[in-house]
Order: structure tokens, then C-alpha cells, then sequence
């Protein structure tokens, strides 16, 4: 995926990039702090959602739609787009 996005950020003259390996690099870890922080996310709207079982269930609310719900209300309070 990084070398995708240095390639085509030099074929567009998005940017120019001296050090391609770096660049990748650089990509690289965005990409994968990124993923990581959308985990954590998810995790903590499980925990959530769990802390609130017997609620849910005696609602008999959608657990999906709950879960997509928190992640949102998480996210946006994290400054984190989905």
C-alpha cells in the first residue's frame, strides 16, 4: 500500500519525495497506527456495549446497531474519522 501511494503521489505531482524509502516508511506507519487506533476503538466500544449487557438485552436493541453507534460517538470524540 505504501509503495501505491508514493507512486502515484510522484506521478500526479502531489508531492516530491527525495527519500521513496523513507516516504514508505513514513506511510507505513500512519497506515499501521491508524489500523491500531480503529482496533482500540473497537475495543472499547465492545468493553462499552458489554458493560451494558442486561440493559441491551432487556431492550431487546440491535447489538450491531448499538456497536456502530458507539464506534461513531467514540470516534468522534477521539477527532478519529471511520
Amino acid at each position: 500500500m505504501a509503495d501505491a501511494v508514493v507512486k502515484r503521489l510522484t506521478v500526479r505531482k502531489i508531492a516530491e519525495i527525495k527519500d521513496e524509502n523513507a516516504a514508505r516508511a513514513a506511510i507505513r506507519h500512519v497506515v499501521l497506527e491508524n489500523l491500531a487506533a480503529e482496533e482500540q476503538l473497537e475495543a472499547d466500544a465492545r468493553k462499552l456495549l458489554m458493560d451494558h449487557a442486561k440493559q441491551i438485552k432487556d431492550s431487546a436493541a440491535d447489538y450491531r446497531q448499538l456497536l456502530g453507534k458507539v464506534k461513531e460517538k467514540l470516534a468522534r470524540e477521539r477527532g478519529f474519522v471511520l
